[in-house]
C-alpha cells in the first residue's frame, strides 16, 4: 500500500517532483528552439566559440566561386544568376551553421513540436487536470510532465543533431533538403581543411570541389518543381507523424485508467511503435528518400565531371567523399532521420545506379529531364530501375 502522502504511487510523486524543479529552472521558460540551439552550438564547437574565417579564405571561395558557377550552369543547363546577382558564399564556422540550419528548417521541426504536443494533451478526459490545475491522477501528471518538458527534449533531440551534422558540413547542403531562398550560400572553411589533411588532397582543389558540389545542388534545389515536391513531402511526413504520436498517447492514456489494460499494451511494445510508422508515413519516407537520393547522385555525377577538368586528382577526391560519407556519419542520419529521410552507403550506391542506369541508355543529355517538371521527378521503383522512369517520360527507345 502506497503511503497517504503519496496517493498516486512513487511515479506520481516522482513525476510531481520533476514538475515542481523544471518550473522553477532558470531556464524553464526557453522554448524549444532556444533549447536546440544552445545544444546545437555545444556540440558543433566542443563548448567553445565559432572562430571568424581567415579573409585570405573568405577570398579564395569568392573567387572558386566565380568559376564554378560558370561550369555549373553549362553542365545542368540551369543558369545559377537570380535578378542580376551572382551566387555568393558566406564561410562561417560550424556553429553558426548548426544555428542557420535549425532557423532553415524550423518550419518543418515546429510541425513536429506542435505534434508532440497535441500528442501529450490527447488524454482521456478524465485524467485531464481539474480547474484549479491539480493533476487528477497519473494520467494528468504524465500529460502535464509531456507538455511542460517534452518540446523542450523534442528541441534538444534537433540540436544534438544539428550539431554533430554542423562537425562534418563542408557547406550549406549537407543534405538534399530546400532552405530559403536566397543568393548566399554557407561554407565552413574549417572543415573543407580538415578533409583536405585527413585525406591528403589539395586544399585549393578541395575548396573548388565544394564550391562546385555545392552551386550544383543549389541549381537543382532552386527548380520550381523540386522545391515544390520536396517541401509538400516534409510537411506530409510531419502531419502524418503528429497522427501517429497521438494514436500512441490515446492508448497508453487509455491503459493508465485501467491498470490490466495498461499492462497488455506494454507487454506488446511492437504494436506499440508499429503506430509510430504508418503506411503512409513509410509511403512518404520511401518517396522522399527516393528523390533526395537522386538528387545527391546526380549532384555528385556533375561535380565528377566538372571536377575531372578542373583538377590534377578527380579520381582522389570522388573516392574520398565515397569514403567520408560511408563512415559512421551520427549527423547525417540523426537529422535525416528526423525528416523520415534515409541515408547512407546504400542511398549513396542506389543513387549511384540509377544516374549510371540513365546515362548508359540514354545519354547524358537525358538526365536534364529529371528537374524539368514536377511530374517528370523519379518514384521510388524508378530509381531502382532507371529504364522504367526513361520509359515513362518517353526516352526509351
Amino acid at each position: 500500500m502506497f503511503g497517504s502522502d503519496d496517493p498516486e504511487g512513487p511515479m506520481g510523486g516522482i513525476l510531481g517532483d520533476l514538475l515542481k524543479v523544471i518550473g522553477s529552472a532558470p531556464g524553464a521558460g526557453e522554448t524549444w528552439f532556444d533549447a536546440a540551439r544552445t545544444l546545437a552550438h555545444g556540440v558543433a564547437t566542443d563548448g567553445q566559440d565559432d572562430e571568424n574565417a581567415d579573409p585570405l579564405v573568405r577570398i579564395a571561395f569568392e573567387e572558386l566561386a566565380r568559376v564554378a558557377e560558370l561550369h555549373v550552369a553549362a553542365a545542368t543547363g540551369i543558369s545559377l544568376t537570380s535578378g542580376g546577382t551572382n551566387i555568393a558564399f558566406d564561410a562561417v564556422g560550424p556553429g553558426q551553421w548548426s544555428f542557420r540550419a535549425l532557423s532553415a528548417y524550423r518550419p518543418t521541426l515546429q510541425l513536429m513540436v506542435e505534434a508532440q504536443k497535441q500528442g501529450a494533451a490527447a488524454v482521456p478526459p478524465s485524467m485531464e487536470l481539474d480547474p484549479l490545475g491539480d493533476p487528477s491522477g497519473i494520467g494528468g501528471l504524465l500529460s502535464q510532465f509531456a507538455l511542460t518538458l517534452g518540446p523542450v527534449l523534442l528541441g534538444m533531440q534537433f540540436g544534438s543533431a544539428a550539431g554533430h551534422l554542423a562537425r562534418r558540413a563542408f557547406g550549406q547542403y549537407a543534405l538534399p533538403l530546400p532552405w530559403p531562398e536566397s543568393n548566399t550560400l554557407l561554407v565552413v572553411p574549417d572543415n573543407v581543411a580538415r578533409f583536405a589533411e585527413d585525406w591528403s588532397l589539395p586544399l585549393q582543389e578541395v575548396q573548388l570541389w565544394v564550391c562546385l558540389r555545392e552551386l550544383a545542388m543549389h541549381a537543382v534545389m532552386t527548380r520550381p518543381g523540386v522545391r515544390a515536391s520536396l517541401t509538400t513531402l516534409l510537411g506530409d511526413a510531419a502531419a502524418h507523424a503528429a497522427a501517429s504520436q497521438r494514436s500512441m498517447v490515446e492508448r497508453l492514456g487509455d491503459g493508465l485508467g485501467d491498470p490490466s489494460a495498461l499492462e497488455g499494451v506494454l507487454s506488446d511494445p511492437e504494436s506499440l511503435l508499429a503506430d509510430l510508422i504508418s503506411p503512409e508515413q513509410r509511403h512518404i519516407s520511401n518517396a522522399l528518400t527516393a528523390l533526395t537520393t537522386s538528387i545527391g547522385a546526380y549532384v555528385d555525377h556533375v561535380t565528377a565531371g566538372i571536377a575531372a577538368t578542373l583538377t590534377s586528382v578527380p579520381a582522389a577526391l570522388g573516392e574520398a567523399w565515397y569514403r567520408y560519407r560511408a563512415e559512421e556519419a551520427k549527423g547525417e542520419q540523426a537529422f535525416a532521420g528526423l525528416f523520415g529521410l534515409r541515408v547512407g552507403q546504400e542511398e549513396v550506391d542506389r543513387g549511384a545506379n540509377f544516374i549510371d542506369g540513365v546515362v548508359e541508355r540514354s545519354g547524358e543529355d537525358a538526365l536534364a529531364r529529371l528537374w524539368a517538371d514536377e511530374r517528370d521527378l523519379p518514384t521510388p521503383a524508378e530509381v531502382d530501375a532507371p529504364g522504367l522512369w526513361l520509359a515513362r517520360i518517353g526516352l526509351l527507345d
